[in-house]
């Protein structure tokens, strides 16, 4: 097999996959295990008809099964079949994996071997060095937040689906970078919307289980525009509808958090004089609503909202703890610590101070 050169990407392991085309040997590792857990999914159903998959397809984890064994399943010849299918999950665990170094310069022709590491192993070693020269390899890394609008309506074009550019943003806002919610939200909003095939703002509302004037969303903007009563209203609305208003105020954390993430981007790319496209790139918003962005963040300065991410971090920290104190509390006290931010770093520390 001929050396592969650099890792491949997602995108064009998926479109190979999709339309059959395939290699003897791959290696797949990182820290996105959504990612690599589809790709694996993808070989299963476009590497082997289900009739041949009883005969054809192992699936073993490195830490179960000797590298022995896993090596004379990789060179197995396929039964009534074009190809068999090895997939090796944990193979950072695989005691003996050196073995795997010259199977790599000779792979099976008549199989897809999948090896697959959850994290980065030492590459620089021994069978890793081998992988990245003869097989096929990828390094699967978590979106960054500014990938995660152009992910999501990928996603929704495969299966027919098309969002509006609101509905893109609350689902990105409401998502964060975590791919498994995405696919979860987005196969919601499929089903809810029926035979429709445009998704609006008002579908990702009402799949959240929220209302159109107390959601999770007019929070953020009234967060964003400083209405700190209003905030609390629909803040207080949430937690005491919710089933588990822990999970809901972590939440309210997290797309906060997302939404601060954003600004602290901006004020950074503001003073790099980028042209908007690029920042609108760089923070991850169609570039139609930069200028809601734009707004909020002259609002909040720099120290302002490091100040807010702070408090988010230690908000964050504490629902997900075994603090004994009330979720709702909790969500209060934070509000409270953005409201003395937003009206200014000089009395930042007095204000909190008489609230806690």
């Amino acid at each position: 097999m001929a050396a592969s050169g650099a890792g491949k990407t997602f995108e064009e392991l998926e479109v190979a996959f999709r339309h059959g085309n395939f290699a003897p040997l791959y290696f797949l590792f990182g820290e996105e295990t959504f990612l690599i857990d589809t790709l694996q999914q993808l070989v299963i159903t476009h590497a082997l008809e289900p009739a041949w998959r009883d005969f054809n397809l192992n699936i073993v984890y490195g830490d179960e099964v000797e590298a022995s064994a896993v090596l004379a399943l990789c060179r197995s010849l396929p039964v009534m079949a074009p190809r068999r299918v090895v997939i090796v999950r944990n193979f950072d665990s695989l005691r003996d994996n050196r073995q795997f170094a010259a199977y790599a310069e000779h792979p099976n022709p008549q199989a897809v071997v999948l090896l697959v590491s959850p994290g980065r192993p030492n590459l620089n070693t021994q069978p890793y060095r081998a992988l990245q020269t003869h097989a096929v390899w990828a390094e699967l890394r978590p979106l960054k937040p500014a990938q995660m609008p152009a992910w999501i309506t990928r996603y929704a074009q495969q299966e027919g689906y098309q969002l509006t550019p609101e509905a893109l943003q609350q689902l990105v806002a409401y998502v964060g970078t975590d791919l498994q919610a995405a696919v979860q939200e987005l196969q919601k909003l499929f089903t809810f919307a029926g035979r429709r095939t445009m998704l609006t703002a008002d579908d990702v509302v009402s799949v959240s289980g929220q209302t159109r004037a107390f959601n999770v969303f007019e929070l953020q903007r009234a967060v964003g525009e400083k209405r700190y009563a209003e905030a609390v209203t629909i803040m207080e609305h949430l937690l005491r509808h919710a089933s588990n208003p822990r999970s809901e105020a972590l939440r309210i954390v997290s797309v906060l958090t997302t939404y601060f993430m954003k600004l602290w981007r901006l004020t950074l790319c503001q003073a790099q004089r980028l042209p908007e496209k690029a920042i609108a790139a760089r923070i991850g918003v169609p570039p139609y609503f930069l200028q809601e962005y734009v707004q909020a963040a002259r609002r909040y300065e720099l120290p302002a909202i490091r100040f807010v991410l702070a408090a988010l971090l230690a908000a964050d920290a504490e629902l997900k703890g075994e603090s004994e104190r009330d979720p709702h509390l909790v969500a209060h006290l934070l509000l409270r610590q953005i409201t003395a931010a937003g009206q200014g770093v000089q009395r930042q520390n007095h204000l909190v101070r008489t609230f806690l």
